[in-house]
């Protein structure tokens, strides 16, 4: 997609406004999530083989969402919200960053329930925040299925604070350690996601300040995730090649 010279005009004489600052980020976006695939796949032999899995998933969440990001920026430069495909990169990364938790904890049948429960619950957030975002904003069918995301959301906390909290605790320091802090992305990092569906409620500005909000997000939630599990698991192969 060829330069927006006309922005770059506008905002080089000092009339940067929130359209123009949603496309740049738009396109910071793109780099951030391409930046993070290259690093978590060339990186991937720095770690035993058991665990490049981790690192493979984590380029495979950054790539998904860099091509996304770039079809996005694509949309929102040509004056639409680019709802859809936020939404289609939701319901595929997402998911993909949940599995970490059992995949590194390697917990076996018991691994499977919880991942099965985190996903199922994950998609229940994904598809009702999504029906609330294409609702009329602030109608009763965008609180309803905004609050239902929500409590989806939070479900999905509990399982990683409570169920299997007592695993993340039992499992390796540097693993552990990783875990807790990811558990922090979910539970911490998220929550600017209904935060910036609210803003949507700010005046005619909103639905830019909204996408502000999910592309500042998506960027520290997808390539700062990714390089926690990174740092865990490189440690992890360390502490292991000493010991061997």
């Amino acid at each position: 997609m060829n330069l927006d010279y006309t922005t770059l005009a506008t905002s080089v004489s000092g009339g940067l406004g929130v359209t123009e600052i949603t496309q740049y980020l738009f396109w910071v976006g793109t780099v951030a999530m391409a930046s993070g695939t290259a690093f978590f796949w060339l990186s991937k032999n720095d770690v035993l083989p058991k665990y490049r899995g981790t690192l493979i998933v984590s380029g495979l969440i950054t790539g998904i969402a860099a091509f996304h990001y770039y079809r996005m920026a694509g949309i929102y430069a040509a004056g639409e919200f680019p709802t859809e495909y936020r939404y289609i990169d939701w319901i595929v990364t997402t998911p993909l960053m949940l599995i970490k938790f059992p995949m590194l904890l390697g917990l076996g049948a018991q691994g499977k329930k919880w991942l099965a429960q985190l996903v199922v619950l994950d998609v229940i957030m994904i598809v009702t925040a999504y029906i609330a975002e294409v609702s009329e904003i602030g109608s009763g069918s965008w609180w309803m299925f905004f609050i239902i995301a929500v409590i989806a959301w939070a479900a999905i906390i509990g399982i990683l604070f409570k169920g299997i909290g007592g695993a993340i605790e039992g499992a390796a320091a540097p693993i552990a350690k990783g875990l807790r802090q990811m558990r922090l992305f979910i539970a911490v990092g998220w929550v600017i996601y209904p935060v910036g569906f609210l803003l949507a409620l700010a005046g005619p500005d909103g639905g830019s300040i909204r996408e502000i909000a999910y592309n500042i997000a998506d960027v520290i939630n997808k390539v700062g995730f990714g390089l926690v599990a990174y740092y865990a698991v490189k440690t992890m192969s360390a502490v292991e090649l000493q010991d061997a």
